[in-house]
């Protein structure tokens, strides 16, 4: 993810999220290095984003931030595949357990998590607001 890729990856959290990220939020990630590793999902024909992902590495533990795709390329496999490489990427980088929270209410994203071995290690109640929910924090512990 670049500067010139902010305006494209606004437009697509606007559209996923109600509660979605700002601007400053995303530029931010974009400058948090070495933690934060933020990308883009480019179609490969229509040379667009269709996507993006943002994860942090800390020491041996890694945080899967904020995922999305366009409403017009979901249920194509097109986050699988990007978790797929994050998710090689942060072994690589010597990573054991990779985490992230989600809505109880979004049954794609976690029948997703599931299909990728990640499970359920906990609640963290009242996390999410507008509407009001509680978050399921997922986890995969990699083999080493």
């Amino acid at each position: 993810m670049e500067e010139e890729d902010i305006q494209a990856v606004v437009e697509i959290e606007n559209l996923s999220y109600p509660n979605p990220w700002r601007e400053m939020t995303f530029r931010g990630e974009l400058y948090n290095q070495p933690v934060s590793f933020p990308f883009v999902m480019v179609h490969k024909f229509q040379e667009k984003i269709i996507g993006y992902v943002i994860f942090w590495c800390l020491k041996d533990r890694a945080q899967i931030n904020n995922i999305a795709v366009h409403p017009d390329f979901r249920r194509m496999g097109v986050a699988e595949a990007v978790m797929r490489q994050v998710l090689d990427q942060i072994k690589k980088a010597g990573a054991g357990l990779v985490t992230l929270e989600v809505r109880p209410s979004n049954s794609a994203a976690r029948s997703m998590y599931y299909k990728l071995d990640f499970e359920v290690l906990g609640i963290k109640e009242n996390y999410y607001n507008n509407p009001p929910e509680d978050a399921l924090v997922m986890g995969k512990f990699l083999d080493q």
